[in-house]
């Protein structure tokens, strides 16, 4: 196998090689002829991973919210007029259900076997499943089958598209130099809303050229076959530019006693939710929970409410798109910038901060949204509550992996992400009864957009300070010393969850 050549970067570089330092948790770095390291250019892989982790989220979020955006209009001439209505809705949840089965068996794979490879498979995934959608037969050639082929194809590509930023976000944050880690957090989870705004405005302008009729019957193919191709290119770029940060624990295993130990315990969900690293992953669990409560009622509710005569100002839905591409736009450049914020300010502070801030400021807004005059209004409101609440996501990509150790880290990171959705994104079926406990729709939309601020503020405050100077360390040291203050003791890698492995 061909042998990375020796890296030399300055100091104020903001990516790094993740240091083999006495006492880290974790698996020693990819040295020369590591697994996946021939493939990747000589001295590009830390800024390749990060760059994958930046662009592969966006492929990753187009493919989540396609069927959302660009498959509603088309529904009735794909699925029949009877099942058009709930479809769209019924294939998101099928997403929705896939992503934390996903989420566990990729996290669990990336910390066996590399992250890399497992990012690899997860991307081919996601590109097969987008371009059999984008070849779905219609009703009229299979009836009920292209229903079922439909929810098939999304849950099992929503179990890709979870593999996909649960191997390579944990990847670029392990290349990442420790005091760039949230600015580079913030650049990808802010791949979210550009996505969102990138498929509103290609829906809309396609609809505005094709018409509603073409648009029905290939425009919605040419869509899912662009995001296909996409995620065709992010495997290319994988492939040949990025490369991991650490030996995979199964490599390592065959190398040495202690490697195999550690290979033993790599990706332990038991050691995730009931074991020795079950408080970080349910306080992590906490707060997004928090976030994804926000993010049904600032972006998901927002978009098909505002259609249905939320807002007396909205009074055409063909209008809501473009809305929403401006208010995405502002959550996109706000996320951009939290991430770096909360380097600044300490991780617990910026949570706490912002989680107070959006449970004020999310209600206000969405009141102000829902008595609004003049669609002006409602378009700085709108931008204003996205900015003000889910624009917190920002460090969540770096905040995650700082929790967990190597062995544990992609596991970790994605079952608290995809694990805590569920909920929250089932509020097409509990969010009427509480609206009617509560005496309307919209007092029920408020009262959770401001649950979900103070959930983002306590479990904030629940968690460790990381403050300025401690965010200096790298992922492995960070995780070091959790292990180091919980037992007393020298932290050893795999340790702690080899014991609860038995």
């Amino acid at each position: 196998m061909p042998q990375r050549a020796p890296v030399h970067r300055p100091s104020d570089s903001p990516v790094h090689r993740p240091s083999d330092s006495p006492g880290t948790a974790g698996p020693p770095p990819a040295g020369p002829g590591s697994a996946d390291s021939g493939s990747a250019a000589a001295g590009s892989a830390p800024t390749s991973a990060i760059r994958g982790g930046i662009w592969g989220n966006y492929v990753d979020q187009i493919a989540i919210f396609l069927p959302l955006t660009a498959l509603a209009p088309a529904m009735v001439h794909i699925v029949g007029p009877e099942h058009a209505a709930t479809s769209t809705s019924l294939a998101l949840i099928a997403t929705l259900l896939g992503r934390p089965v996903g989420a566990m068996l990729f996290g669990r794979l990336a910390d066996r076997h590399g992250r890399t490879s497992i990012t690899r498979w997860a991307i081919a995934g996601t590109a097969l499943f987008t371009l059999l959608i984008a070849a779905l037969p219609t009703h009229a050639a299979l009836g009920a089958g292209t229903l079922v082929l439909l929810f098939a194809f999304r849950f099992l590509g929503g179990m890709c598209l979870a593999g996909e930023y649960t191997s390579a976000i944990p990847l670029a944050m392990e290349w990442a130099r420790p005091r760039s880690r949230g600015l580079f957090s913030g650049l990808i989870m802010a791949m979210a809303p550009w996505a969102q705004a990138t498929i509103a405005l290609a829906t809309a302008v396609s609809l505005a050229v094709l018409g509603p009729e073409a648009y029905a019957v290939f425009g919605w193919r040419i869509a899912f076959a662009a995001g296909g191709l996409a995620s065709l290119a992010m495997l290319v770029y994988y492939h040949l530019r990025v490369a991991d940060a650490h030996t995979a624990p199964a490599e390592a295993a065959a190398q040495s006693r202690a490697g195999a130990q550690h290979a033993a315990a790599a990706g332990s969900l038991r050691s995730i939710l009931a074991g020795s690293w079950a408080g970080a992953f349910w306080q992590v669990f906490t707060l997004m929970t928090g976030l994804w409560l926000m993010t049904n009622m600032v972006v998901v509710h927002l978009t098909s409410a505002l259609g249905s005569g939320f807002s007396p100002a909205v009074t055409s839905p063909a209008s809501v798109p473009l809305l929403m591409v401006a208010a995405g736009c502002a959550q996109a450049l706000a996320m951009s910038c939290t991430g770096h914020l909360s380097t600044r300010l300490g991780r617990r502070r910026y949570f706490v901060l912002a989680g107070l801030l959006a449970a004020v400021a999310g209600p206000l807004c969405l009141a102000g949204i829902a008595g609004a005059q003049h669609i002006a209004a409602v378009v700085v409101l709108a931008c204003a509550v996205q900015a003000l609440t889910v624009s917190a996501y920002g460090p969540v990509g770096a905040y995650i992996n700082e929790r967990f150790p190597a062995h544990l880290r992609s596991t970790g990171y994605g079952s608290a992400y995809s694990l805590s959705i569920i909920v929250p994104a089932l509020f097409p079926f509990w969010l009427p009864p509480l609206g009617g406990l509560l005496g309307s729709d919209t007092t029920a939309v408020l009262v959770v957009a401001g649950t979900g601020g103070l959930l983002l503020a306590l479990a904030g405050a629940c968690g460790p300070a990381l403050r300025p100077a401690q965010l200096d360390q790298s992922l492995d040291e960070l995780s070091a010393q959790a292990i180091r203050d919980r037992s007393g003791g020298p932290a050893e890698a795999g340790a702690d969850s080899a014991e609860d492995d038995r």
